[in-house]
């Protein structure tokens, strides 16, 4: 009787903790659906969160192995504790220039654990199946193991090496050799996962784990090294969907439903997201997994005239005021000056004076996927008004002034009409079809893809240099004063 008592306890321990994880992937769904919008992003964060919350709850409440309840469980909420305070004090003092760089330490600490579980769970299966006389350790778990083994070390490496270059730490290395490297170890990766699988166990033959896992770290920093410019979105989103599938092999490894939806969910929303972002940049996916885009030579510049020309306060003031339909064209350069309040605020002035003001969005502007929308989203922006790239450039023959701040590559000629350009073929928002074209920047510099930009040279073209803020500051009190 006592037997069957315990039974009954552990089947309800069991069941509760299968629904606490059902409940949990139902709120990781549902939050992922309402991050779609900005209006409901807040809250989808929140129901993501509450349901990663419940999860691991009930995981240090319920969970039993043979058993025994979970041990530990005061490390367990340290640890818990900790990495709270740290994420949420990076998020809070976190400058939304330094977002991207955040995203990929994150991102790479996820890869990271995912890659820890697995140099954990495999000396346990080794030396088990070892006991057990086994001839190799083709199977599932062990399948699952160096799969999440070699995606999680692939992203954390990937990770910190974009980190370093968004940060301006590590340069580019670029060489078409790099192909070669990167196509070989991609190959040598999958090779080696084979032949581990094959080998036959033996208790506390570690070595070829522990050099799997190091070729994966250099595969890593090898596939992101070359990559910069204009490219860094692509890897970022890539990154994160093999942070996800590492993240599901644990799923998998651990018959964790919570675990597994997460994962799955980062995974595959990530791996459409770089689609997405290929198609954007005009990639295959292809050249993205071998990292052989962005190597290309510096583009060659037009002939003909290359002459500047400026446009001062009050003449911008005077053509924006009078003109009847105006797209503003964010880039990276608004981030770093932090004025996209100001940005809102011209906007709102414009419209007072029935002008129609929308904001054209490159999908890969600034330094990760949806950067400008998180931007003008903090200044509040209607998200109404942001119109993306495609149906931007429908409506660029009847707009009277774009006004560009702070981007370059995405508004650059070159991916048209120069195929010498390391970003030819790529889409980009159509500003010279408008009538008229003002180009906030501090300079003359070449944007984050290092190449020149004919539009500044273009008649259609004038230029108002300053930094974007003070820039965005005296055009809102010239326009007031008109």
């Amino acid at each position: 009787m006592e037997t069957i008592t315990k039974l009954i306890e552990f089947s309800s321990e069991i069941s509760i903790l299968e629904i606490s994880y059902l409940i949990a992937s139902i709120l990781f769904i549902l939050g992922l659906k309402k991050l779609s919008h900005p209006a409901t992003a807040r809250s989808g964060n929140l129901w993501a969160a509450a349901g990663m919350g419940a999860a691991i709850l009930f995981t240090i409440l319920f969970h039993k192995k043979e058993g025994e309840p979970i041990g530990n469980v005061i490390y367990i909420v340290i640890a818990l504790a900790i990495g709270s305070f740290i994420g949420w004090y990076s998020s809070k003092k976190v400058k939304m220039t330094a977002m991207p760089q955040m995203v990929s330490i994150f991102n790479g600490m996820g890869g990271a654990c995912a890659a820890l579980i697995s140099l954990m769970e495999f000396p346990k299966m080794q030396n088990m199946l070892a006991s057990e006389g086994a001839a190799h350790m083709l199977g599932g778990e062990g399948i699952a193991i160096l799969l999440g083994l070699m995606i999680g070390g692939v992203s954390f490496a990937g990770s910190m090496i974009a980190f370093g270059k968004l940060d301006g730490r590590i340069g580019d290395f670029k060489h078409p050799v790099l192909r070669i490297i990167n196509l070989t170890f991609l190959v040598g990766l999958f090779v080696a996962l084979v032949l581990i699988l094959f080998m036959k166990p033996v208790e506390g033959n570690n070595l070829p784990i522990y050099l799997f896992a190091l070729a994966a770290l250099v595969y890593g920093v090898t596939f992101v090294m070359p990559i910069g410019g204009a490219d860094m979105p692509v890897v970022i989103s890539l990154l994160n969907s093999f942070t996800g599938v590492a993240a599901a092999m644990g799923g998998f490894l651990y018959g964790n439903q919570a675990m597994l939806t997460g994962g799955i969910l980062v995974g595959s929303s990530g791996t459409i997201l770089t689609i997405l972002m290929c198609k954007a940049m005009n990639r295959s996916l292809l050249n993205v997994i071998i990292g052989a885009f962005g190597v290309a030579g510096a583009a060659g510049t037009e002939d003909g005239d290359k002459t500047v020309k400026e446009i001062s306060l009050s003449d911008a003031a005077v053509l924006l005021s009078y003109s009847q339909k105006i797209f503003i064209v964010p880039g990276y350069g608004l981030a770093v000056a932090q004025a996209q309040h100001l940005c809102h605020e011209l906007d709102n002035l414009l419209a007072s004076k029935g002008v129609e003001v929308k904001y054209a969005i490159h999908p890969v502007a600034g330094r990760m996927p949806g950067h400008m929308n998180v931007l003008l989203a903090e200044a509040d922006v209607p998200y109404e008004k942001l119109v993306e790239m495609e149906d931007a450039n429908n409506e660029m023959s009847n707009t009277d002034v774009v006004i560009v701040i702070g981007a370059n590559d995405v508004v650059n000629p070159a991916a048209e009409d120069d195929p010498s350009s390391p970003i030819y073929g790529m889409p980009i928002i159509k500003a010279l079809d408008a009538k008229n074209v003002i180009v906030m920047k501090r300079s003359m510099a070449a944007g984050y893809a290092a190449i020149p930009n004919n539009l500044f040279y273009h008649q259609k073209n004038r230029m108002l240099f300053g930094d974007a803020k003070a820039t965005l500051q005296k055009l809102v009190a010239e326009i007031k004063s008109l």
